[in-house]
């Protein structure tokens, strides 16, 4: 009888010791390189018994050994070790475990690992433990409410525009001197005279800024003559002004030098008989004299367009010995007139009409995570 309880007690304890035989997972060397960490991921089985092994092959610690049943159920860590040995984890139910080996020093860390699994019968010896990844998209939905133009109402509106209703072209004789000019032996006096000529203004109503009425010099001419012949001249153009005076306008007995202002063209021929003047157009800008125009005529005329505002002044300078001359010096302006306007008129709108709707807009996550190999969605 005791012989009997003998034998099936050292059979069962040799059915145990088989059924527990520990199955290699992996045996390998790892480096972990400074300031960094290496993952391993393995499936286990329901029931398993994990046996896990390290040592750093130089003595050195490791700043985090740890195993979790992932994704973040802890099971087991060791901080600031150099060697583990023979570390039992019970599996509770079939998954992924994740082996995590952290290194914070500055120099790598080369460790030798062992995992091992005991599973609970001989059933269960050829359970794969290679782990797979899977990638699923979640969809979740956001709802919010937004205004949403559902139609439109018509609506006019009276409105004003400011218009430009009228431009008019003015002449103006700003200048009709006749000035006296000595010889070079009149006691006392000066073979130079000078005169100041002031340009038009340009004007604005109310303002500059924004005007309703503006008034602006665009050019201006000039005529000068010494003597009877030059005179006799001046009037002659004039008459010979016979077409374009309707369009360019005229100033009584002015009409050819408002024509050589406006057109640039002048009427009026050279006269060779009389005595002759110096003179010089000159003004100041910037601390500098600038010269308008300049001549030694019996006669002459010209535009300008390039200086249109200011003060400028008149040389006349007489190279006669005994004689004094009259030089008779006539100019007039172009002025241009444009008169604006509010002008009131209709305009059609579209109102938009909002209302509150509701919308669902869908927010798609990926997600990717390690799962056994017999893994079915």
């Amino acid at each position: 009888m005791k012989i009997k309880i003998f034998l099936i007690t050292n059979f069962l304890t040799i059915n145990l010791i088989l059924s527990q035989a520990p199955i290699d997972i992996t045996e390998q060397t790892i480096k972990v390189k400074a300031v960094s960490e290496e993952v391993l991921y393995f499936g286990f089985e329901e029931g398993d018994q994990i046996i896990f092994n390290i040592s750093e092959i130089n003595g050195k610690e490791i700043k985090e050994v740890e195993i979790m049943e992932f994704p973040s159920s802890s099971k087991f860590s060791d901080f600031k070790t150099s060697k583990i040995e023979n570390k039992i984890i019970n599996v509770n139910s079939k998954a992924v475990y994740k082996f995590r080996f952290y290194n914070s020093s500055l120099g790598g860390r080369i460790c030798k690992i062992k995992i091992q699994r005991i599973p609970t019968n001989e059933n269960l010896k050829d359970f794969n433990t290679t782990v797979k990844w899977v990638t699923e998209q979640d969809t979740t939905w956001n709802s919010y409410t937004k205004d949403v133009i559902v139609r439109y109402e018509s609506k006019t509106d009276q409105k004003t525009r400011k218009e430009l209703v009228r431009v008019d072209t003015i002449f103006n004789q700003f200048f009709d001197k006749i000035l006296r000019v000595h010889s070079e032996t009149a006691f006392g006096k000066s073979q130079y005279t000078t005169a100041s000529v002031e340009l038009p203004v340009n004007s604005y109503f109310p303002d500059k800024i924004n005007p309703y009425k503006t008034v602006e010099v665009i050019s201006w001419s000039y005529w000068i003559g010494v003597g009877q012949k030059s005179e006799e001249e001046y009037e002659n153009a004039n008459k010979r002004l016979t077409s374009g005076i309707s369009t360019v306008g005229s100033l009584t007995g002015n009409s050819a030098l408002a024509s050589l202002a406006i057109t640039g063209i002048s009427l009026f021929r050279n006269v060779n008989i009389g005595d002759n003047v110096h003179y010089k157009f000159y003004g100041i800008q910037n601390g500098k004299e600038i010269i308008i125009d300049y001549g030694n005529v019996i006669s002459a005329s010209g535009r300008k367009d390039n200086i249109t505002q200011g003060l400028f002044a008149v040389q006349l300078y007489n190279d006669n010995f005994k004689d004094g001359i009259n030089v008779n010096i006539k100019m007039v302006a172009v002025q241009i007139q444009k008169t604006w306007e509010e002008i009131s008129y209709y305009e059609k709108i579209e109102i938009p009409i909002y209302e509150k709707q509701i919308f669902n807009e869908p927010i798609i996550s990926t997600r990717k995570f390690p799962v056994t190999f017999d893994y079915k969605k």
